[in-house]
C-alpha cells in the first residue's frame, strides 16, 4: 500500500478578502502564490497563501465568503490550523502578532515542541508550532517577515471526533498515517519524513460542528500522481467513504470525501503546481483563472471585490 504523502493544502473559510490578505500576506509574511476564484462558486474569491514557490505541504487557502455566519465548533470539524516555523521563533512571533493587534496564548508544549496559538481576524484558530529545518522550503523577499522567521509551511490540524476509533482505523489501515503519541487527550498521527499531522481528540460531549467563517473546510493530503490517487481513491471507496471523482483543478487534481467522523479530507495530485499559468516571479499578483473560466472572466470580475495587494505586504513593516 502506498501511503499519501502528508499534507498538500488546508482550505479555510473566511470573511472579507482585503482583512485575509492583510493578516496573511501582511503580518504572517506569506506569499500569495495564486489568487483565483472558487471554481464551485466562481463569483467569489480562492487566494493561496505559501512559500516563495508554492511548494505541497506549504500552502493555507482562503474560501472568501463574507456572507456567510461564523462557524459552529463542534465534532467532525478541524478546529485548529497548525504552521511551521523555525526553532526559537516563537518570541518574534508573539511579539510581532501583538503589535499589530493579535492577542495570543502563553507558549504552551505539546508533543515535545513549542507552540504559540491565536485566533485570525476573522475567527480561524491557529498554532505556529517550532520544528528543526529539512523541509523543503523558499524563503520569499517580497516578505515583510525576515527569511529566518518565516512560516515554512503546515504543520497539521486539530480535529474533534464523537467517537474517533473509526477515524483512527481509517487514518492507519486506510491513508497509511502512523500513531506517534498520545497526550493529554489527544492522539497524534503522522508520517516519517513528511509534514503533516492530525492531532485527535474525542469529544462525545460536543455537538456536531458545522462550517462558517473562522472554520477549516478541508485537509487535503499529497498523492504522487495520478496513479496514486487513483490506487487511494480506490482503498477510500472500499472503505466505504464514498470519493467524489477525480476533479481537475488545473494546478492539481482533487478527489473529496469525508472520514468516518465527518472531516472533509481531499486527496490532491504534486502536479503540475501553481507556475504553469504564471510567472513564478510573479506569482499571485493578478486573477488567474483555469481555463474553463476564462470565458466567464468579465462577469467573474464585475462580481469580486478589490484587492490591494502592495498595502496588504507593506503596510505591515
Amino acid at each position: 500500500m502506498r501511503r499519501v504523502n502528508g499534507l498538500h493544502h488546508i482550505t479555510c473559510i473566511a470573511g472579507p478578502a482585503q482583512e485575509n490578505l492583510d493578516f496573511y500576506a501582511g503580518v504572517l509574511g506569506m506569499r500569495l502564490v495564486k489568487r483565483s476564484v472558487n471554481q464551485d462558486d466562481p463569483g467569489t474569491y480562492h487566494l493561496f497563501y505559501a512559500d516563495a514557490d508554492g511548494h505541497p505541504g506549504s500552502d493555507l487557502t482562503f474560501f472568501l465568503w463574507a456572507q456567510m455566519a461564523p462557524s459552529r465548533p463542534g465534532h467532525g470539524l478541524a478546529m485548529e490550523v497548525g504552521l511551521e516555523v523555525p526553532q526559537d521563533t516563537l518570541g518574534y512571533w508573539s511579539e510581532r502578532l501583538q503589535r499589530y493587534g493579535t492577542p495570543v496564548a502563553p507558549p504552551a508544549t505539546r508533543f515535545g515542541q513549542k507552540v504559540l496559538a491565536f485566533t485570525d481576524p476573522h475567527g480561524l484558530n491557529v498554532a505556529l508550532t517550532e520544528a528543526p529545518g529539512g523541509r523543503p522550503f523558499t524563503p520569499w523577499e517580497g516578505s515583510s517577515v525576515p527569511s529566518e522567521h518565516q512560516i515554512r509551511g503546515l504543520h497539521g490540524a486539530q480535529l474533534w471526533e464523537r467517537d474517533g476509533s473509526a477515524t483512527a482505523r481509517f487514518l492507519t489501515d486506510i491513508l497509511g498515517f502512523l500513531q506517534l503519541g498520545t497526550e493529554n487527550g489527544w492522539t497524534r498521527y503522522g508520517f516519517k519524513g513528511s509534514a503533516g499531522v492530525l492531532d485527535v481528540r474525542d469529544r462525545p460531549d460536543a455537538r456536531r460542528g458545522g462550517w462558517g467563517v473562522g472554520s477549516v473546510h478541508h485537509l487535503a493530503w499529497r498523492v504522487d500522481d495520478e496513479a496514486h490517487q487513483a490506487e487511494a481513491r480506490a482503498r477510500v471507496e472500499a472503505a466505504g467513504a464514498h470519493p467524489t471523482p477525480v476533479i481537475d483543478r488545473f494546478w492539481f487534481k482533487s478527489v473529496y470525501f469525508k472520514e468516518p467522523g465527518g472531516v472533509l479530507f481531499e486527496l490532491a495530485t504534486d502536479g503540475p503546481g501553481f507556475a504553469i499559468d504564471e510567472d513564478p516571479a510573479h506569482l499571485g499578483e493578478t486573477l488567474v483563472l483555469p481555463p474553463w473560466l476564462e470565458a466567464q472572466r468579465a462577469s467573474i470580475e464585475q462580481k469580486l471585490p478589490p484587492l490591494t495587494f502592495g498595502t496588504a505586504v507593506h503596510a505591515k513593516l
